[in-house]
């Protein structure tokens, strides 16, 4: 399975890179392939070299101003014009999508996801791992705009929460047609 994940670039601490860690353990142990961003730094890179060391491909979608970050030792590499670009590539080359922990970049992406599932026009299981209960508040915050109708599809169709990266990984292989 072609899972994107997005995630941040920042360099963090054990709370967070542990478990981006042991999630790419398991998608190359699994003989997944990763797609990301293509960065070469920060938790994209501790995501990247779990895969690459477990055994997993890795497919990178970087965009041109950041290209001077991205992995020289990737299966495929493609530089995108710019962000919508990238982002387009990024879900044409996926099966599944995993929104890991992650600033603005990260929240753009994972709405554009939800927006499209809302809308019908992918059907890709989304999967919001919320290590160290990062996204406890937009878990809430996305449970009130089902309660109050803001949502025209369950929540429970658009995205499923995961604490742990083996529950993450679990859904997905579940959800994915083979």
């Amino acid at each position: 399975m072609r899972i994107c994940v997005f995630l941040s670039a920042a360099d963090l601490d054990e709370r967070y890179t542990g478990p981006a860690r042991d999630f790419a353990e398991r998608l190359g142990k699994g003989g997944h392939t990763l797609v990301w961003g293509g960065s070469d730094v920060g938790l994209m890179k501790v995501l990247a070299d779990g895969v690459r060391d477990s055994g997993g491909r890795l497919v990178g979608v970087s965009v041109q101003f950041l290209a001077s970050a991205v992995r020289a030792e990737a299966d495929e590499m493609v530089v995108a014009a710019d962000l919508a670009e990238r982002k387009k590539l990024l879900l044409e080359k996926a099966d599944a999508v995993v929104v890991m922990v992650g600033g603005t970049g990260t929240l753009d992406e994972a709405t554009e996801i939800l927006e499209l599932k809302k809308h019908g026009h992918t059907a890709k299981p989304v999967v919001l791992l919320n290590t160290a209960g990062f996204y406890d508040g937009l878990k809430q915050q996305f449970q009130r705009m089902e309660a109050e109708g803001f949502l025209p599809v369950p929540l429970a169709d658009l995205v499923y929460f995961a604490d742990e990266p083996a529950a993450a990984l679990a859904y997905l292989e579940s959800a994915t047609p083979a």
